[in-house]
């Protein structure tokens, strides 16, 4: 899952990814950046068009406003501020961004212009659109205490990880915000009304990772400076009023929390179609899910057969029918699962596997890999941990030479062995090579990559969460179709199964939000029917309520990919190449899946094949 993401209307990281997340953390919110604000590495960036100017023009009075933003993407003059989140402040925002979207009508005429350039406004004005009506009718400020925990924590960490200014620039303007963080504290609890439970829990165990970050893991990240005694006295001051925000969320405000966290069908359908921008509706993505979730389920059973004498040499293979085939596919993928790592060991086992896949990239021509690789393979700090094992945050679009992290969040210290086990049997060997695929090589840290090289600057930042999660998904089974693995069938046992949890993803999203799914029958279409541990279905349900349609981008994003791939390859026939079209793929930015079709096929027109 991505970790990366951010929204005009609400300004924060989003995960999963997460940015995915898987995801993530997983926020469902897209980038936006200002062109000519990345102080270091980035090249001046010329706003070739009236449009791109306007657009540029929008940013410049965004950052003003939520310099935080800034920061997420690479600009690093506002590094030492911090966004204001009085209601005051938030109207003026929203007020803002109403005003840009009634002006780009009106200075622009969208049949005058070029279609490249019709592309780029349709995808600003769809921003803008969205943007407005989450804030109206999400109430993000007033119902997601999650975000708060952002601003209260990331905001100084990126500033101390991704930014390449001199490390003493970074501690004091990380000092800096640290002494706005009780701002923060004080907007939250005068904006936070009545949040979702599933919404609260979470955030309560946030907090006391942000807690834990500026009572030690600050220190450990920041190292030796000069700065260290002003550093530490400023943290010192921030701890005890987070500990009273700790208070205020584990007592006051669960007082007022509510179950409320279902969308309803006309609000789900709505939100759907602002986070896809796919062309589908949501009846047509809950029919598409429910007619793959049989597919691959016959899929996962063909596998299963082929293993069961490898690990039941001597029991038959039970029965053809519907019961006999479940427990066939159960009992393989649990035997599977046993093989697997130690705990200590997670990040290098994760470490090993990215060699592995980097090399048989290049061996096949998958794609051109990025020189230099700049992916960081990192435990994930407490802080970001609570609803998934891994997110790649990567680097800022217009800061790209600034490091990606991937990060792999190891079971707690204070499990249960129980518990431990059963997320090792989850992410066992061959699942980290899947996850690690998905993540990583080739696709979210290489997707972004390419995404933030792209020659348009709309396209560049502002991020479609479905093209993005679509690449990660299409690319598990892309590159076991093309070889890697070796036809390992364990390998391909834990593809389909990672897949099958996407599809259902699609499926919870829908029901949960729409038919009054219960708990229950979300945690036994989990782990009956895509064969998820209850561990990971209870904290996939977690993430299936407070993070609303972005759960169905994976899935509506793969089928958009592996239909965009098809249809190339029977224009082209025989001078089809899978590296040019993985490349002119990604050369577009972030693009909602609805305009690829068009900008690949002219960009396969005019390029020679290498």
């Amino acid at each position: 899952m991505l970790h990366s993401s951010l929204s005009l209307s609400h300004p924060c990281r989003r995960q999963a990814s997460p940015r995915s997340t898987a995801d993530l953390k997983f926020i469902d919110h897209r980038r936006l950046i200002l062109a000519l604000c990345c102080v270091i590495a980035a090249p001046v960036l010329a706003a070739d068009s009236a449009l791109e100017k306007f657009f540029q023009h929008h940013l410049t009075e965004q950052f003003t406003l939520h310099p935080t933003q800034a920061t997420m993407l690479g600009d690093h003059r506002f590094d030492d501020r911090m966004d204001d989140l009085s209601p005051a402040a938030l109207e003026k925002s929203l007020a803002q961004m109403k005003r840009s979207r009634a002006r780009l009508h009106k200075e622009f005429d969208r049949s005058r212009l070029s279609p490249d350039e019709r592309v780029d406004f349709d995808i600003f004005n769809h921003e803008l659109e969205a943007s407005i009506w989450l804030r109206e009718n999400t109430q993000p400020f007033a119902t997601n205490p999650r975000a708060y925990n952002e601003y209260i924590s990331d905001s100084v960490f990126l500033v101390l990880t991704q930014s390449r200014l001199p490390k003493e620039t970074n501690v004091s303007n990380a000092i800096g915000r640290i002494k706005q963080i009780p701002n923060i504290v004080a907007a939250a609890k005068r904006n936070l009304v009545a949040p979702p439970r599933a919404v609260l829990e979470t955030a309560i165990l946030q907090n006391k990772g942000s807690i834990g970050f500026y009572e030690r893991d600050l220190f450990d990240i920041v190292g030796q400076t000069t700065q260290l005694t002003t550093l530490r006295t400023e943290a010192s001051r921030v701890v005890p009023v987070l500990q009273g925000y700790q208070e205020f969320l584990e007592k006051e405000l669960r007082s007022r929390a509510n179950d409320s966290w279902r969308l309803g069908k006309r609000k789900f359908a709505r939100k759907l179609h602002y986070t896809l921008n796919a062309g589908v509706s949501a009846d047509q993505v809950l029919a598409d899910a429910e007619a793959e979730f049989i597919r691959v389920h016959n899929d996962l059973y063909v596998v299963a057969r082929q293993l069961w004498s490898r690990y039941f040499p001597v029991d038959p293979l039970p029965a053809t029918d519907h019961a006999g085939r479940q427990a066939a596919i159960s009992r393989v993928i649990n035997a599977v699962a046993k093989e697997h790592g130690k705990a200590e060991e997670l990040v290098a086992d994760v470490q090993s596997s990215v060699e592995r896949i980097k090399v048989f990239i290049r061996q096949k021509e998958i794609l051109r890999l990025p020189d230099p690789d700049r992916c960081q393979i990192i435990e994930m700090p407490e802080f970001q941990r609570g609803n998934s094992l891994a997110y790649l945050n990567g680097a800022p679009p217009l800061d790209p030479d600034a490091p990606s992290f991937y990060a792999i969040s190891p079971p707690a210290k204070d499990w249960s062995e129980n518990r431990t086990q059963s997320l090792l049997q989850e992410y066992n060997r061959h699942m980290l090579q899947i996850l690690t695929i998905h993540e990583a090589f080739p696709g979210h840290y290489v997707q972004l990559e390419y995404s933030s090289r792209a020659p348009a600057l709309i396209r560049r930042v502002l991020q479609s969460g479905v093209m993005i999660e679509g690449w990660a998904v299409y690319t598990e089974q892309m590159m076991l179709d093309q070889g890697y693995g070796d036809g390992n069938l364990a390998l391909r046992l834990n593809q389909l199964k990672f897949y099958l949890r996407a599809v259902c993803n699609a499926i919870l999203d829908n029901k949960l939000h729409t038919q009054n799914m219960s708990d229950e029958q979300a945690i036994r279409l989990m782990v009956d029917g895509a064969f998820q541990s209850e561990e990971e279905a209870r904290a996939k349900l977690v993430r299936a309520k407070q993070t609303s349609t972005q759960l169905s981008t994976y899935f509506v994003g793969r089928m958009a990919h592996v239909r965009l791939r098809d249809q190339m390859q029977r224009e082209l026939g025989g001078r089809f190449n899978l590296g040019r079209y993985h490349e002119a793929v990604l050369s577009q930015g972030s693009v909602p899946v609805k305009y690829l079709p068009e900008l690949v096929r002219a960009r396969l027109a005019r390029e020679p094949s290498r």
